[in-house]
């Protein structure tokens, strides 16, 4: 009879420790290691060169999960799909169009009176950064007692050639993202023209049987899950952006109509749209406004919005399925937005979201899941 502490891992219910590996077996394991990570260069290095090509085809996509529920109920009262995907596409289009008209006069008058705008607010900020100049030259004077004292020849000067910055690199990205979300909508009236057919022939695609089904549950979970997410978002963001348009006016604050609908569009980055949007209405603030306390009730308003949808509206409308980790969806966004600019932190977290649904089908990817979920989700999950 064997001893019971034979298996003493084995009868707490946990696993075995693993087999230590030969040497051989060690090598093949840092050959795969090396492999991976250069497959992963190499696909950054695909996704950078070739964003002309991908972004169009990566919105299609995802503007195509958006639509794809509306279009089948559309095809359920006799509307057939070649009809029903031009008209969701022409009915989004005229909606993006509309609110570029509409907030194309406030934004060109709050573009021409920036000049002026960050003159007054220098003007206001004044005794800050003379007292940041002074700590400068300080430091300076320090440096240069310390070279003097050490006797050698003075040090030359460095001139270094900054690139664009985050802002400006989002900046100069719009005008492409427009041409590839032009070129998306034509895509996207294809995709939902072509119903199921694409599905279909995916899955005829695999050999076995399993395959097939497995296949077709992570098509249909990843259509469900991705365009409830944007749905959702887009939904409780317009309501962000109404929320803050109605509030700022209300305060006195001018262009309320541009602030609604960047408030709107920067809420689709998560953490760093709120950030820029409150800087921004505070630095307009505070040059609009004469009293300091007057000027901080407007981005103390954004602030106060933002985090109540981030807090409550969003949790309660998404639920715990589709929480992530908020130190990957950062680092999600910081890398698309360096790959593809503006558009890219627009479509960071909706390929977050993608890449969740496929490692919650697919066994070999179950750490990288548990690596994207939040810790909310976790516990849920285990519990």
């Amino acid at each position: 009879m064997a001893d019971d502490n034979t298996f003493p891992l084995a009868r707490r219910g946990e696993d075995p420790p693993a087999p230590p590996m030969d040497a051989q077996g060690r090598d093949l394991h840092h050959i795969r290691v090396l492999l991976t990570f250069i497959a992963i260069l190499a696909a950054g290095a695909a996704t950078y060169f070739a964003r002309t090509l991908l972004l169009p085809i990566v919105l299609a996509v995802l503007i195509t999960l958006t639509l794809r529920p509306a279009a089948r109920a559309a095809m359920r009262l006799g509307i057939p799909s070649m009809l029903a995907g031009p008209a969701l596409i022409l009915a989004l289009g005229s909606g993006v169009g509309v609110a570029i008209y509409a907030a194309s006069g406030p934004l060109g008058q709050l573009v021409e009176e920036a000049p002026r705008i960050g003159q007054e607010l220098r003007w206001k900020l004044r005794e800050l950064t003379a007292s940041v100049a002074q700590m400068q030259e300080m430091a300076q004077d320090v440096q240069d007692m310390a070279q003097g004292d050490q006797g050698g020849p003075s040090q030359p000067q460095e001139v270094v050639v900054e690139g664009p910055g985050f802002l400006g690199t989002m900046v100069s990205s719009l005008a492409g993202a427009g041409t590839s979300l032009a070129l998306a909508f034509v895509l996207a009236i294809f995709m939902l023209g072509a119903g199921d057919t694409l599905e279909a022939r995916i899955a005829a695609a695999l050999p076995s049987r399993s395959d097939k089904i497995r296949a077709r549950r992570i098509i249909s979970d990843v259509e469900h899950k991705v365009s409830r997410y944007l749905a959702a978002i887009t939904v409780i963001n317009a309501g962000l952006g109404a929320s803050v348009g109605l509030s700022l006016w209300a305060l006195g604050m001018p262009y309320p109509l541009v602030w609604g609908i960047a408030a709107f569009l920067l809420n689709f980055l998560p953490y760093l749209g709120a950030i820029l949007g409150i800087a921004a209405v505070a630095a307009v603030a505070l040059v609009t406004f004469d009293t300091a306390g007057q000027a901080l009730l407007c981005p103390l308003a954004y602030f106060v919005l933002t985090s109540i949808e981030g807090q409550f509206v969003t949790p309660m409308a998404l639920g715990r399925q589709l929480a992530l980790n908020t130190l990957v969806v950062l680092l999600t966004v910081t890398i698309w937005v360096w790959l593809w600019g503006a558009a890219g932190a627009f479509l960071a977290v909706p390929i977050l979201v993608f890449l969740k649904v496929i490692t919650d089908h697919v066994p070999s990817m179950t750490r990288l899941g548990v690596l994207l979920e939040s810790r909310g989700a976790e516990r849920q999950g285990t519990a």
